[in-house]
């Protein structure tokens, strides 16, 4: 069992991870791959024969899955796949024209382009190298203590009573590498020194290392990443063990992973999606403003007052979410309205749309067993099974509500069921779903399809995501959910959320670097509850916290308590401004999600994927590039100050037109009514008149921070626009070309920049 230190705190879940047995004295039940000879080769890599030191005959493959990525396969089985491809797939490989394989004595090299793996066969090596030869990555040749025990787990497996019960993996990690990634992590960004499980947990605070969104993926600052594939609750120990080794445990039927080249976070990310999928864009409404009901009982009365106030204020919000309460109290998720106090849900549906509002309501794949859709679905065998074959009810909501039934999302029968019950709700009206919860499969359950609690854990949520999302594209056009978990591919789910976080300066550090770690995981439409979920927040951290959600990638204001800015009558003028501020910068954020989509890349970008070379840039975790150009430090501490590093090059103080130079620290104040915000020096950024809502604008300004000669594109639904400038003494003449009308440029007051503009426009060609 793992150490837990006595007497502190520690929360036990319905569907907490197996524990993986503990090794008896020596190295019983350890066997590390030694030598092998090739079986089969052909241009795009190998299969070999792997002996042991246990003396087994092991199957290892390396192959070419892509220009800069190569694949990796040790199990008994050449045909072995992880146990969680029986739900989903999680990983698909792809081919490149010009790979080939060098036959050398002694050994071969695997030629994917801007990667090499260089393979030795006996004594067993293999290392991965880029393109020029340069070692990127190899494996760990093992580290010994003075009795010549292993101190590492090698590229090999591990039996407990005769059964194999994981394969394993290690590299070697020199001093100055670090590593991000794994997932929605709140735990400092550079994961080196720490051990994240693969286990998706209700993370109860979003402060540890528990994550509703756990990626079996990283990043090195040596240019390189990794994929595992599979669903199993894999474990990265990031130099926490040994501090020169990651060791990777698979309890799987075989280890398959993938060495994606870089060098940059964004060359990874890019590769890395084509491994698993795009990015998918959320409809442009998704980037105003989210106001919720809160998590108090709600009403259509309720409901229609607060859009009327919210338009009646000229608060900027485009999507009303309606959480728990829009379903009867005992009957959640029965996926049916309240009658009583919601008596013409569709009429309100369609006023609010009048209004400018879309609508999302909150569900999860639970169903209490004391509801009356319960008996019907299980009967049916709609709900995961125990061990006795009947409908498994847990307690998903850790005692805070009746137990539970789980839907079934490998069984077609229970997902047809599902849709058509979201279907209605859709055809009445509502535009989206917050998808909650989704962590709670119990490693005994079992699966209609024959999958093991422990197997399917992890891919649930893909499952059911997946589900929500198609009957909503079906309907709406478009496949937006609002998710609390998601895994490997997850991107393909638009509009991920931080979870349950506590109401804190220091837990909303926390949340940032989950943001932070998630982006770089693959995912770069995230947001978090502002102003933080559980309890009330101070007007000061209410205002903080609402300013890093309107400089985040999605926006919305949720909390178990009133997140509306009335409810903060003190700061509400402040509160509001930063939403303001949002939607005149929409044009700009808009731009960049369109090029996060097609990239990878994320929106909320750690300062390591525009400056990976600066060794501060991967431990620097509590601010963010905004797109390209925009470097956002929210306020962490009651008391307005911090420390902002400002990478390599010139900013712009967003409020005062200082011009800074880069490459250092600065301590930074910052009155309530401002974040602290810095622009890229030369930048142009497309700004709108902010409205009620995020509507197309017809026409745009550029507000210059600095001046020189330079090209961006902006990106709408209307087309894209590209707008270039050039700089002749004072004047800079910017010619546009695209259907944006550019009504003029502003200059911020920095010294030294241009004092004219002059604007030519052109068709689009």
């Amino acid at each position: 069992m793992p150490y837990r230190p006595p007497l502190v705190a520690h929360e036990y879940f319905v569907a907490d991870p197996p524990e993986l047995p503990v090794r008896t004295r020596g190295e019983q039940g350890l066997s590390a791959l030694t030598a092998a000879e090739p079986v089969a080769v052909d241009d795009s890599g190998v299969t070999l024969k792997g002996i042991t030191s246990a003396e087994e005959s092991l199957v290892v493959q390396v192959r070419v899955a892509g220009e800069g990525v190569i694949r990796v396969r040790l199990g008994q089985d050449v045909d072995a796949r992880a146990r969680s491809a029986r739900a989903t797939s999680l990983v698909t490989p792809g081919t490149y024209a010009g790979a080939r394989v060098e036959t050398r004595p002694g050994g071969l090299t695997i030629d994917a382009g801007s990667l090499r793996a260089e393979i030795t066969l006996d004594p067993w090596r293999l290392r991965f190298t880029d393109a020029a030869g340069a070692m990127l990555v190899e494996q760990d040749r093992g580290h010994t203590d003075i009795s010549g025990r292993l101190r590492t787990l090698p590229f090999g497996r591990s039996h407990a009573d005769g059964v194999t019960v994981a394969y394993h993996e290690s590299f070697a990690a020199p001093a100055d590498e670090a590593f991000t990634g794994f997932g929605e992590s709140f735990t400092p960004l550079d994961k080196r020194g720490q051990r994240p499980v693969m286990w998706n947990f209700d993370a109860f605070g979003a402060e540890s290392q528990r994550a509703y969104k756990n990626v079996p993926f990283y990043q090195s600052s040596r240019g390189y990443g990794i994929v595992v594939d599979s669903g199993a609750p894999t474990e990265f120990d990031v130099c926490q063990s040994t501090h020169s080794v990651v060791q990777i445990v698979v309890p799987d039927d075989l280890i398959d992973y993938y060495v994606v080249a870089g060098p940059t976070p964004p060359e990874i990310l890019d590769r890395y999606d084509r491994l698993t999928c795009r990015p998918a864009l959320p409809p442009k409404w998704a980037f105003g403003t989210w106001i919720s009901s809160g998590f108090f009982v709600d009403s259509q009365e309720r409901v229609m007052t607060r859009a009327r106030t919210i338009r009646e204020r000229g608060i900027p919000c485009d999507v009303l979410h309606l959480d728990t309460y829009w379903q009867t109290d005992g009957h959640w998720s029965d996926l049916r309205w309240d009658e009583a106090r919601f008596p013409d849900p569709a009429g309100m549906l369609a006023e609010l749309d009048e209004m400018g509002f879309k609508v999302c309501l909150w569900m999860n794949p639970y169903i209490s067993h004391l509801s009356p859709a319960f008996p019907q679905a299980a009967e049916a065998g709609y709900f995961l099974k125990n061990q006795d074959g009947e409908a498994y009810v847990a307690d998903c909501w850790h005692g805070s509500y009746p137990a539970c039934g789980i839907v079934d999302f490998t069984n077609p029968a229970a997902v047809s069921w599902f849709k058509n019950l979201l279907r209605p709700l859709l055809q009445q009206g509502a535009q989206a779903f917050k998808t909650d919860f989704a962590e709670g499969v119990p490693h005994d359950a079992t699966a209609f399809n024959g999958m093991t609690g422990t197997d399917l854990h992890n891919v649930y949520t893909l499952l059911f995501n997946d589900a929500v999302a198609e009957v909503t594209r079906e309907v709406n056009g478009h496949g937006l959910v609002w998710a609390r978990s998601s895994f490997l591919g997850g991107q393909r789910h638009s509009a991920q959320w931080s979870g349950d976080t506590f109401t804190s300066y220091p837990a909303m550090g926390s949340t940032l670097r989950g943001g932070l770690a998630h982006g770089l995981s693959g995912v770069p439409f995230w947001s978090h509850d502002a102003g933080g979920f559980t309890g009330r927040p101070a007007d000061d951290l209410y205002v903080r916290w609402t300013q890093f959600g309107a400089l985040s990638p999605l926006l919305r204001l949720h909390g178990t308590t009133s997140r509306e800015p009335w409810e903060f009558p003190e700061v509400e003028a402040e509160a509001v401004a930063a939403l303001r501020l949002r939607y005149r910068l929409m044009p700009y954020l808009y731009s960049a999600a369109v090029d996060a989509a097609r990239t990878g890349a994320p929106m909320m970008r750690a300062l390591c994927v525009d400056h990976p070379g600066d060794p501060v840039a991967w431990r620097a975790d509590l601010e963010y590039l905004l797109g390209r150009d925009l470097l956002v430090a929210p306020m962490i501490t009651p008391d307005g100050t911090r420390q902002v590093y400002l990478p390599e090059g010139r900013w712009v103080d967003y409020w005062t037109g200082e011009l800074l130079e880069g490459g250092r620290y600065r301590a930074v104040s910052a009155p309530l009514e401002q974040i602290p915000l810095f622009v890229r020096y030369g930048a142009l950024i497309p700004v709108t008149t902010p409205g009620d809502t995020v509507d197309v604008p017809s026409e745009i300004t550029l507000v210059a921070f600095g001046g020189g000669d330079s090209r961006s594109t902006v990106h709408d639904l209307d087309g894209e626009t590209v707008v270039e400038a050039t700089r002749d003494g004072d004047t800079l003449h910017v010619t546009v070309t695209g259907p944006k009308r550019v009504a003029g440029v502003e200059f911020a007051p920095v010294a030294g920049a241009p004092v004219r503009a002059v604007i030519t426009s052109q068709e689009t060609p």
